[in-house]
Order: structure tokens, then C-alpha cells, then sequence
């Protein structure tokens, strides 16, 4: 089986990549990829991907997630770093205050390039914004939201569930993640 490379900075997603992809053979990279001015979170899992494979010359995974909250037309979108770097996690509450509607989800896409053909997986995981920030810091977390992004069919907010809650969601959530997507498709055509 060849050698795959997550190009990557994000603790988060690199200790989602040993969960989802423990039968791939796959090696971490740290490094922090450019990331394109793009509302399409698969344009810039592509973009950083390509420029990840330029890097290491072998076949390169990357990861994107983009932020959708419904009542304010997508806000986020793909531009969550820059959302939570200017108003926070806070600012975000703040702009919803008093709405009703706090649907929100995950798009995320992975992207693999071999340095000829390129696949993209694409997820979606779908929940609703707490009123507050809930929850404790760990490493498996992919990015602030944790702790305002409660998914469905849930109570409490990523943040606040222990590692067996996150691990037993994965397992009746009937979402699929694109990493486990990647998974199933590289085994099938690369075992």
C-alpha cells in the first residue's frame, strides 16, 4: 500500500486522520498551507493539496472545513479562522442573538492527489448553535466551534462530551465523515 501524506498543522484533524484512517498507510506533515480566498471549501482543499503534493512529491490528503449558520445566510462559510480571529466565538453569538433559527453545519472536503488524478470527499454534519460557550479544551478539537456546535440529536455541544460520547456519536451518527469516505475508497482501490 503506498505511502499517503496529511499535510497539516491542525493537532485536531491529525488526531481525527489516526481515528478514521488507521488502515491507511499515512504520515503527518506539519506544515501550514496556503489557504485561497474562496467561499468553496473543495476549491481550496484542491488548491492545498496541489501545493501540499509540490511539497512532497508523493500522494498528499488535505482537509477543509467551512462553518454554515443558517439565520445568518452561511456566515461563516469557508472563512471560519478569519470570523473567529476578528469577532470570536463570542461575535458569533452576539449575531445571534434573539434569532430562532440556530440550525448550522460542517462542510468539510478531503481532497488526494497522486500528482495525476485528483478525488474529493465531501461530508456534511449538521447541528445547532448553543446559546453560550459550553464545554472543556481538548486536543481532539478541530477548531473553536466546538463549544458553540451541538450536533443532532444531541444536547451538549462537541466541547462538553467525553471521548466516549464523541467516539459513540461517530458510530450512530448517520452522517459520514469524508475521511472515513477516503478511507473506505483507498482501501477498495489501493489495499
Amino acid at each position: 500500500m503506498k505511502e499517503i501524506i496529511f499535510v497539516t498543522h491542525n493537532k485536531g484533524k491529525i488526531a481525527s486522520a489516526k481515528k478514521h484512517l488507521k488502515n491507511v498507510n499515512f504520515k503527518v506533515f506539519e506544515y501550514d498551507l496556503e489557504e485561497p480566498r474562496s467561499d468553496d471549501v473543495c476549491y481550496i482543499s484542491k488548491v492545498k493539496v496541489m501545493e501540499a503534493y509540490e511539497l512532497v512529491k508523493k500522494p498528499c490528503i488535505s482537509l477543509d472545513a467551512g462553518f454554515f449558520i443558517e439565520a445568518l445566510n452561511g456566515f461563516p462559510r469557508s472563512f471560519v479562522n478569519f470570523a473567529l480571529d476578528t469577532i470570536g466565538i463570542d461575535g458569533i453569538l452576539k449575531l445571534m442573538e434573539g434569532k430562532e433559527n440556530r440550525k448550522c453545519e460542517f462542510k468539510e472536503c478531503l481532497s488526494y492527489y497522486d500528482g495525476k488524478d485528483l478525488k474529493q470527499f465531501v461530508s456534511y454534519h449538521r447541528g445547532t448553535l448553543s446559546t453560550k460557550i459550553l464545554g472543556t479544551d481538548t486536543d481532539k478539537k478541530w477548531s473553536d466551534l466546538w463549544y458553540i456546535f451541538i450536533p443532532v440529536g444531541y444536547t451538549k455541544t462537541l466541547a462538553e462530551m467525553d471521548d466516549i460520547e464523541r467516539a459513540t456519536r461517530d458510530k450512530v451518527n448517520s452522517e459520514v465523515n469524508s475521511m472515513k469516505l477516503f478511507a473506505d475508497w483507498y482501501l477498495c482501490n489501493f489495499n
